[in-house]
């Protein structure tokens, strides 16, 4: 968003919207828009592993048992590929949570 809005990921972060707001931004950001942003270097900044771990992490080994993930959730719940990406990113989100505590 950062990139698509020309401002920093800072004054986004900082900036005070309300969640209407937000999702009103999402809502007309379109999906050609979105594959354009380069997400890992718009990130990268503020979490330098995003970068860094292009180079040390055997992401193909990852990528696989992810994989295997999405397509158990496509074929159990009848999910498309979309939505089996967004249910396990959500589990990953609550998986850090459960951790942080």
């Amino acid at each position: 968003m950062s990139l698509l809005y020309h401002v920093s990921l800072d004054e986004l972060i900082e900036f005070d919207m309300d969640v209407k707001e937000i999702q009103d931004i999402i809502d007309r950001t379109s999906e050609e828009t979105e594959e354009k942003i380069d997400w890992t270097k718009a990130w990268g900044k503020k979490y330098p592993i995003l970068v860094r771990d292009q180079k040390e992490v055997n992401t193909p080994n990852y990528a696989v048992r992810l994989g295997a993930m999405v397509d158990e959730l496509k074929e159990e719940y009848n999910y498309s590929d979309l939505d089996a990406f967004l249910v396990l990113k959500d589990i990953l989100a609550k998986v850090w949570q459960s951790r942080k505590k």
